[in-house]
C-alpha cells in the first residue's frame, strides 16, 4: 500500500471540525482482491480512543463502508470518536491499533509537499508488524 494523504489544520479550510492525520490505502492494482466493507466498530463499544498515534479505519458516508484505507492520528483527535463532530452521523471511526514506534516518521510524512491534501510523492508501505 501507500500513504497518499495528509490532513493538517491548514489544508482543510472548509471543514469546521479540523483534524490531523495521515491516510494510507492498499495497492489500488489489487482492488479486485479487497475484502467486502466491514461493520463499524464504534469507539463507544471498544473503548479505543483516537489519541496521538492511534490507527483507525477510514470510511465513506455509510458507517459500515470501511475497506482498505486507514489513517494515523497526529495528536489527540476526539472528534473522530463516537459522538464526535467530524462526521455528520456522529458514529465516528473504528480505532483498532496504535503506532508503537516511528511517530517521528508519521510526523515527517505529514510535512511533505501536497496538492491540497494529497501527497505529491506518496510513501510506499514496505512492511507492517503486528504485536
Amino acid at each position: 500500500g501507500r500513504v497518499h494523504r495528509t490532513v493538517t489544520a491548514e489544508n482543510q479550510p472548509l471543514n469546521k471540525v479540523k483534524i490531523e492525520v495521515i491516510q494510507a490505502s492498499a495497492d489500488p492494482k489489487k482492488r479486485k482482491s479487497y475484502f467486502e466493507p466491514i461493520k463499524l466498530e464504534r469507539t463507544r463499544d471498544t473503548g479505543i480512543r483516537h489519541l496521538d498515534g492511534t490507527i483507525s479505519m477510514a470510511r465513506n458516508a455509510d458507517p459500515d463502508s470501511a475497506r482498505d484505507e486507514f489513517f494515523i492520528c497526529i495528536g489527540d483527535q476526539p472528534e473522530l470518536d463516537f459522538g464526535g463532530k467530524r462526521n455528520p452521523d456522529g458514529q465516528g471511526f473504528a480505532a483498532f491499533g496504535h503506532v508503537l514506534k516511528g511517530m517521528d516518521v508519521v510526523r515527517e510524512i505529514q510535512r511533505q509537499a501536497v496538492d491540497g491534501q494529497y501527497l505529491l510523492e506518496p510513501v510506499a508501505i514496505k512492511s507492517v508488524e503486528r504485536r
